[in-house]
């Protein structure tokens, strides 16, 4: 086969550019054809089966085959042309209907567990030995003992589920990308941040329109919600958002994920009960911290309880605030933007007037500069590297003896064809491999902050930097990981209620005084951030943090009973869901046309479906972890060290309850959460 593609993984780093779309299909079936090959070689063979002999091979196959498939992945999730969507789902299909096949190989299984019951396994280290201990647990969650029929249901429930998945992020991604608001009044700009209304305008004239052109992007509506004067342009930006991809938006009605949403639950629930569990939410926490549903919902009552009282009094607040202000009733399209005068009158804080401090270059400086002094860490750029997007950056990683950990790219901006939010994603992890190498990991951040317009840098909101520090500690996660094994180093094989804790630790250094001082830089002048303003923001930072918390409990509850329900049967009966915990727990009315659900992205298209509570649980451990720097010096390299040792190197290798007691010293509490939430009980 004469491609380019193949070539992929022989060097560190991808050349995006030999990811071409008419060769996608048949390179994957050419390297799982090979797969299967070597498989069924390994199988036949009749000497004992070990680690060096057995699962070595294997995964040096899967690891060369998830390089170019992840590389194919990211550029369909950030350059999703529509060349490359077509093979993309044509491609996917063939790759989950092969992985669920080896994962039901019922001889594969069986080879395993000799491993796991022989004389040489107690010779394995921990990491081996989890490694094997989430092989075959990951064998019975597949159906390896089931009957032929049902394996083969399983199979095809499979695969279309990964169409389904696939499906509602694009029509996401279609629907926002095929909705504009064209503003032809001056006056209906009032308030807008200048960086929003010139980039409106860069679109209208690309577009060939007189005018200023507002789209969906999450940067664009947070603009617009926040600042925009004109209350009729907020409410219809706010209305088309929140009803994306569903029966009442303004797209096309093939974008509608009312169906889809419907299927997916149904697929999940059924693939459940033909592997013996009574709903999805019962065989997603089989491989969670939490121990069942109940517990989890114990968890989120709890905070909701505590939570609310103080939730309902800042809504009640903003009501009053906005009837006095402007003697409006408050809609949800004035939230937003009674919240940010509010805010500024009562601490003089305004986001937008801090982005001239957080330019992105001052931002990424700074953020390496923090991750040094905690984690005695060097990063640094790598020049001339092969990018799918010129404002795309490549990052090397050096730990305090100069040794390479690994690497990462890094980009940030919002752009038509890439999928909205903002993950972290790998390329590569780290592994010996079977010449006895070290393979270093690589890391994809992405986010879609708006870019930069005319001379003036990209320049980020607190609130966008605290995203960044948030994916840097997935990205962190990731390349400091010290497991030379695939299946459980870096963020694989992590518990996924666990798998946030990096990624919110680290957020508390973009709050902390000592950071700010770091990070904040005005992009003209040079001048640090003023203490005055510095105060301010700090003070600023649990505002209406019980309504933000409420939110959230409301998005978990949301999940875990769309997929404990087993009376779901139409997108009606998830509204009925969505309405029952509204009415339990959220404090912010909303409008009947709100269709929120129909881009929850997260969990009809992610991997946190009956997982949404993980933020909240991992914030707990996040919190209580953050005491000790609290207490000893955010800058403590010698704790920081140990949090690198004992947390973000050891991967998948131990539970994540172990890993916060070896560096807690204790069970986590959740009275750091409260307290840095500002949530007084």
């Amino acid at each position: 086969m004469e491609t380019n593609l193949l070539n992929l993984p022989n060097t560190d780093f991808p050349d995006f550019a030999l990811i071409k779309a008419e060769d996608v299909v048949a390179v994957i079936d050419k390297l799982l054809a090979e797969n299967s090959d070597l498989l069924e070689k390994l199988l036949a063979d009749e000497n004992m089966p070990t680690w060096n002999n057995f699962i070595m091979p294997l995964d040096e196959a899967d690891d060369y085959f998830a390089r170019i498939w992840s590389a194919i992945s990211h550029m369909h999730a950030v350059k999703c042309e529509d060349d490359l969507r077509a093979v993309y789902e044509i491609a996917l299909a063939k790759v989950s209907e092969h992985y669920t096949m080896v994962a039901q190989n019922e001889k594969l299984y069986k080879k395993i567990e000799n491993i796991a019951s022989s004389a040489e396994y107690e010779n394995y280290d921990d990491a081996q030995k989890k490694t094997i201990s989430n092989h075959l647990r990951d064998f019975r969650l597949s159906g390896v003992n089931l009957a032929a029929t049902k394996k083969q249901h399983l199979r095809e429930l499979k695969q279309t589920l990964s169409q389904l998945t696939i499906k509602f992020e694009q029509n996401i991604m279609d629907a926002t990308d095929s909705f504009s608001k064209l503003i032809t009044s001056v006056e209906d700009l009032v308030g807008i941040p200048e960086m929003f209304v010139n980039a409106a305008r860069i679109k209208a004239d690309r577009s060939n329109k007189d005018g200023w052109e507002f789209g969906l992007d999450a940067a664009t509506v947070f603009a617009v919600l926040s600042y925009a004067k004109q209350r009729d342009f907020r409410e219809s930006i706010y209305r088309a958002y929140v009803s994306r991809a569903s029966d009442i938006g303004s797209s096309s009605s093939s974008l509608d994920n009312s169906q889809i949403m419907v299927d997916i639950i149904r697929i999940k629930r059924e693939i459940s009960n033909i592997l013996g569990f009574d709903n999805y939410a019962e065989l997603s926490l089989e491989t969670k911290m939490a121990a069942d549903v109940a517990e989890v919902m114990k968890f989120l009552a709890d905070l909701a309880v505590k939570a609310k009282p103080q939730a309902q009094q800042e809504y009640k607040e903003l009501v009053e605030f906005a009837k006095e202000h402007d003697g409006i009733e408050l809609m949800p399209w004035d939230l937003a933007y009674y919240s940010e005068i509010l805010r500024q009158q009562r601490y003089k804080y305004s986001s937008n007037e801090y982005r001239e401090y957080f330019s992105f270059d001052n931002v990424i400086a700074g953020l390496f500069t923090i991750v040094s002094k905690t984690f005695s860490l060097k990063i640094a750029e790598v020049k001339h590297a092969k990018v799918w997007h010129e404002s795309v950056v490549l990052y090397e990683v050096k730990d305090e003896s100069d040794d390479v950990r690994g690497y990462f790219y890094i980009d940030l901006y919002a752009r038509e064809k890439k999928r909205g939010g903002a993950w972290m994603d790998d390329y590569r992890c780290r592994r010996i491999t079977k010449d006895n190498k070290l393979q270093l990991p690589v890391a994809f951040l992405n986010c879609n902050f708006s870019p930069a317009v005319g001379d003036a840098p990209a320049l980020l909101s607190h609130d966008d930097v605290v995203t960044v520090f948030h994916e840097f500690g997935h990205t962190l996660h990731h390349i400091l990981t010290k497991v030379d094994y695939s299946a459980i180093s870096g963020i694989a094989g992590v518990m996924w209620d666990a798998v946030e804790l990096p990624s919110q630790f680290l957020e508390h250094w973009s709050y902390s005084k000592e950071g700010i001082e770091i990070l904040g830089k005005h992009y003209k002048t040079g001048k640090r951030l003023p203490e005055d303003m510095l105060d301010n923001l700090l003070a600023a930072k649990n505002f209406q943090s019980a309504m933000q918390m409420m939110r959230q409990l409301e998005f978990s509850l949301f999940d875990m009973q769309i997929y404990s329900d087993l009376s779901i049967a139409s997108s009606d009966d998830i509204q009925d869901v969505l309405d029952r915990v509204r009415s339990e727990c959220a404090v912010v009315p909303t409008i009947l046309e709100n269709r929120f659900q129909h881009s929850f992205s997260h969990i009809f298209a992610g991997g946190y479906a009956a997982g949404y509570y993980s933020y909240k649980w991992a914030e707990v451990l996040s919190s209580d972890a953050f005491t000790k720097f609290e207490d000893h010096g955010i800058f403590n390299s010698e704790l920081g060290n140990k949090f690198m040792h004992e947390v973000l190197e050891k991967g998948g290798t131990y539970d994540a309850d172990v890993l916060f007691k070896n560096f807690m010293g204790r069970a986590p509490e959740v009275d750091a959460l409260l307290r840095h939430s500002g949530i007084e009980i």
